[in-house]
């Protein structure tokens, strides 16, 4: 069934990842897509695999830490599409040197998944308010719920928890001006963020391919339908949610 036909659903970090799973997604249920990504190029392959299924997508290209790109990511899907009904703010990173609290990995870490979550909602939120309408899911991690701390990863967590504190502030601001705005955490899910934190050691990989009951990580495409669900008139009176979705893996 087509969920989002004649609606226009924004995907930040669409490039590869939950990001790209999301935005395929999205097209299959019948949006027209804003995909946008740090990384040109992949980004225009998603927007590809999306027109050679027959569905409509453009791409944008910037870092979601700064305003100016934010803000003609917005502008470029409201010039293309004339509306936005649909954002995924999904866009972030895990910093390599993270594990050793170190300075500027803090500093770049929030800048990407907090002030990025953050400028992103400022900017798509006046495009719902005058259609009455919009639904807003921000991508945390099941390390908004719990510290990392094989390896340590302080600047990771605290953005996690920090995206889910936006979360709640935005859903309690826009609430009765009709917007949603819900939190989507994931736990291990097999992507390139993940990979990067795996080659960390054959220890770190060990831990993260156990640590779910179901012993498994989650495929993107698992996480994208979560996200699609929060994002459609399915989950209508959802509204401030921290959804998990990690396998068990909290409640050991």
């Amino acid at each position: 069934m087509d969920w989002f036909t004649g609606r226009v659903a924004l995907v930040t970090g669409a490039g590869a990842g939950i990001g790209r799973a999301t935005a395929l997604l999205f097209a299959q249920h019948g949006a027209r897509v804003v995909a946008a990504d740090l990384h040109p190029d992949a980004v225009r392959e998603t927007v590809e695999l999306i027109r050679k299924a027959g569905g409509e997508a453009i791409s944008t290209s910037g870092d979601v830490a700064d305003a100016t790109t934010v803000r003609s990511t917005i502008e470029a899907a409201i010039s293309a599409f004339g509306r936005l009904d649909c954002a995924v703010n999904n866009a972030g990173i895990t910093h390599p040197r993270d594990h050793e609290w170190d300075d500027e990995a803090f500093q770049r870490t929030l800048a990407i998944n907090v002030t990025g979550v953050m400028q992103c909602i400022k900017h798509e939120v006046p495009h719902m308010l005058k259609q009455g309408k919009g639904t807003i899911v921000n991508v945390a991690s099941v390390n908004a719920i719990i510290a990392s701390g094989n390896p340590s990863l302080p600047a990771y967590t605290a953005s996690k928890h920090a995206v889910v504190g936006l979360t709640k502030t935005a859903a309690l601001t826009w609430a009765r001006q009709g917007i949603r705005v819900n939190a989507l955490l994931p736990g291990v899910t097999f992507t390139k963020m993940v990979e990067g934190v795996m080659a960390l050691g054959p220890d770190v990989k060990q831990m993260l391919e156990n640590l779910s009951p179901l012993g498994r990580m989650a495929a993107p495409e698992e996480m994208a339908e979560a996200i699609i669900w929060l994002c459609s008139d399915k989950s209508s009176f959802v509204n401030g949610h921290a959804l998990v979705a990690d396998g068990g893996f909290v409640i050991q």
